[in-house]
């Protein structure tokens, strides 16, 4: 019979600097993923809000990415980027995009009409007016669709370790590799509990960045 594991908080003890590194390694994976995602997702809105077809398409593609079960994009990807962090990556930017999408149109629509014809009137372009105006009052929409991608890619990086992805996965698959061995559970709910913490500290950390990014006469 295999041995009996360690107590969990004692394993939490003794892997506190491998967990950390972990856990590291999946923050710079998520931010790295939802930041491309959130350029590519916000000029795609910018770009289609105000054309119907358009716009349609583009969370229409963007809710198909979201409807492929994870291991099979990230098998279909190492053909094209290899095994490792690039094609976890590109993953996660495509999971991550149609909250950030559908946000970004949704919160330009919902500019209202009577401000913009007055930037107009005073004499702003189109480009002004979407950059000083528009997008500013869409702002607080923009960062909850980045949230709640954030929240997604936080869940799908874990899988990534299953192609030699960085991050908490690494031990959940060990774990589950050989749940018979001592201490198996104990890599399994270690990095389960890195990811909630995480997932905890990028939702403060989003609230954060609401109070300071937005006016106070949005918020």
């Amino acid at each position: 019979m295999p041995g009996r594991g360690v107590n969990f908080f004692d394993y939490l003890s003794s892997r506190w600097d491998n967990l950390l590194e972990l856990g590291i390694e999946h923050a710079l994976v998520t931010i790295t993923a939802v930041l491309v995602a959130t350029v590519v997702g916000v000029g795609l809105g910018t770009a289609t809000y105000a054309r119907p077809r358009w716009r349609q398409a583009v969370v229409a593609t963007t809710s198909v990415f979201l409807t492929i079960p994870s291991l099979a994009l990230f098998g279909l990807f190492i053909n094209v980027f290899g095994i490792g962090t690039t094609s976890v990556v590109v993953a996660l930017v495509m999971y991550s995009l149609l909250p950030i999408v559908a946000n970004t149109v949704v919160g330009l629509r919902e500019v209202d009409p009577a401000v913009v014809e007055s930037a107009q009137g005073m004499g702003m372009g189109r480009r002004q007016r979407l950059l000083r105006i528009e997008l500013p009052l869409a702002w607080p929409v923009i960062l909850t669709g980045m949230r709640v991608s954030t929240l997604i890619t936080l869940g799908i990086t874990a899988i990534g370790a299953y192609i030699q992805g960085p991050g908490l996965g690494n031990d959940i698959f060990a774990g589950l590799s050989r749940l018979s061995s001592p201490n198996a559970m104990n890599l399994v709910l270690g990095g389960t509990l890195g990811v909630v913490v995480l997932a905890v500290l990028f939702d403060l950390l989003y609230v954060l960045l609401h109070r300071l990014t937005t006016s106070r006469g949005i918020r």
